[in-house]
């Protein structure tokens, strides 16, 4: 990692990349033996992000975890025949000890919370390959999973611990750091494996974990056998979740080649995607281009088109810029969103991910996409998407605009610039009734007119209309509708309004009203967790001068404030 200008970098005193392959991984070794493939934990302890730690005992940080990403990401699309995968650790009795304890008392809050969600994330994934695509997680645990290495087994869809009198599971942050597990645990523990309210209560308090049997018993693994049968449970679970899965036995993987980004003083520029950054006003424009031809004709253009594929080559930037943008700019609150091209093409390659959705290739794309919007819906930024004349915000580009804070969509056309310029339009589409669903469950036209049913039905009635802002504001689909006169005083207000408030104060306000309706694992995690964990962290009980964060394993006690809140 190089340290760039102090502008352009984040709190850390580094810029974080998120750019790594196979063969450049420190952490982590990929082996893919026919329909089974091998993720080995095996951190190199010197291998810190930053400066200041050793990952000892197959701790992580940020480094480790950006390769997890990127294995998760590889395995679906360049290994499509690999129906399971085994995730276990390269130390001998020793699975994962969790994050690294030292890197989170040294690193400032904002970097935790970031760290905390983009692992959240990446489990949310791996959760996502087996459930979208028939790719099986196998936590083998070759050893103690402790903390957010126990997380990690958590995310995998089965969990085999070996049984030699001393490895164990643990969530030892409450007793320990007086923090709370920050990757889902506590959630996936009660509402995913369905371990019994006492007993979660007891685990999670119980620094020491819990081992063999009883972990069996509680559920909070699904075998513990001898070391000597240990591989041959795990060989039959991978075996048995090939058997039943629906990946394609022979078909051709696509390489996710390294993305074509360039950076160019305040400026990042992808094919399709581009952003230009405002530190005066701590915002960045964001611009995403709809496809320049027609999609190809059947599945094996597709293929062949590969990672520039648009509805690909957009997820892959996005996802990039998204990253970059929420750990390296963290001063930049507000995004502005805007999209520019033609939107019958946007249009023709969304029906095109319905008609091929059983195309192996064709699906990876679209949850990629899915994912990628997920992961704009989560980011603490303010989003206001803004639609004028050449705007391409439609089916899968509309769901930009459905996800911002605020839609401004200008009244007709610029007079000065272009008087003979067709209107802003908005066009939903087929995308937008399903094929994209935040972490909710819900579509964000659903989450959108939430107990609202007939203006949803109003607006997925009028699907594939261009609908100018008289007719978006009657669907309810623009929150303000500009004319030429007003607009550039509107936008500037409500930007320069936006920017003067608490970021704090707007972060939770943003969450709650993005994520209306039922309650998932995600929400749950992203939401009511990452809250909880995002102030825990704050206090001081926990990252105190006699913070139970900061004095573990100095051999002092930590020293606690006993009044609750």
């Amino acid at each position: 990692m190089t340290a760039v200008a102090e502008h352009a970098v984040a709190d850390n005193g580094v810029e974080v990349s998120f750019d790594t392959s196979p063969e450049q991984y420190r952490h982590w070794r990929l082996s893919v033996e026919g329909r089974v493939a091998t993720l080995t934990l095996a951190v190199d302890a010197d291998g810190g992000l930053v400066p200041g730690y050793e990952l000892k005992m197959n701790s992580y940080d940020l480094g480790v975890d950006i390769e997890l990403y990127d294995a998760v990401q590889r395995l679906r699309f360049e290994h499509p025949q690999v129906a399971a995968v085994v995730v276990t650790g390269g130390l001998e009795r020793m699975f994962c000890a969790g994050a690294n304890i030292k890197m989170l008392a040294q690193s400032s809050h904002a970097w935790k919370v970031n760290f905390c969600k983009f692992t959240n994330e990446t489990r949310n994934g791996m959760e996502d390959a087996t459930a979208s695509s028939g790719q099986t997680y196998i936590a083998a645990l070759n050893g103690t999973a402790a903390g957010g290495g126990y997380e990690l087994a958590l995310a995998c869809d089965e969990i085999v611990l070996v049984d030699d009198g001393s490895s164990a599971v643990s969530l030892p942050e409450v007793p320990l750091l007086g923090v709370l597990p920050g990757t889902g645990g506590l959630t996936r523990v009660v509402d995913k494996r369905h371990v019994r309210r006492d007993r979660a209560d007891v685990f999670a308090t119980k620094s020491d974990g819990i081992k063999g049997r009883t972990a069996v018993e509680w559920g909070l693994v699904d075998a513990s056998v001898p070391r000597a049968r240990f591989a041959e449970e795990v060989g039959a679970r991978a075996l048995a979740a090939v058997a039943r899965s629906r990946r394609p036995h022979d078909a051709t993987g696509v390489p996710l080649t390294p993305l074509a980004r360039v950076v160019d003083g305040d400026e990042i520029r992808y094919p399709f995607v581009a952003a230009a950054l405002d530190r005066a006003g701590r915002r960045v424009e964001i611009t995403v281009q709809a496809p320049e031809q027609a999609p190809p004709a059947d599945a094996a253009g597709v293929h062949a088109q590969g990672v520039d594929y648009w509805p690909l080559a957009v997820a892959r930037a996005l996802d990039d810029l998204v990253l970059r943008l929420r750990t390296n700019e963290p001063g930049l609150g507000t995004w502005v969103l805007r999209t520019t091209g033609d939107a019958d093409l946007v249009l023709a390659h969304d029906d095109q991910l319905v008609a091929l959705a059983d195309d192996w290739f064709v699906n990876e794309v679209r949850h990629y996409l899915k994912r990628t919007f997920k992961r704009l819906d989560v980011t603490s930024r303010s989003l206001v998407a803004l639609v004028e004349p050449g705007s391409a915000f439609a089916g899968s580009l509309l769901e930009l605009a459905l996800a911002a804070d605020r839609q401004y969509m200008l009244d007709g056309v610029f007079e000065d610039v272009d008087p003979d310029a067709a209107p802003a339009v908005l066009v939903v589409g087929a995308a937008n009734a399903g094929l994209f669903p935040m972490g909710n469950g819900l579509t964000r036209l659903q989450s959108r007119f939430y107990g609202d049913d007939a203006s949803l039905a109003a607006a997925l009635a009028r699907s594939g209309e261009r609908l100018d802002a008289a007719a978006a504001t009657g669907l309810g689909l623009a929150t303000m509708t500009p004319d030429d006169i007003d607009w550039e005083d509107e936008i500037r207000i409500a930007l320069e309004e936006r920017a003067a408030l608490s970021p704090d104060a707007l972060t939770g306000m943003e969450a709650n009203h993005r994520f209306v309706g039922p309650e998932t694992v995600e929400t749950k995690i992203f939401g009511r967790l990452t809250a909880w964990q995002n102030w825990i962290f704050l206090r001081p009980n926990a990252s105190g001068p006699e913070g139970a964060l900061r004095r573990y394993g100095s051999g002092l006690r930590a020293e606690f404030d006993q009044f609750r809140v």
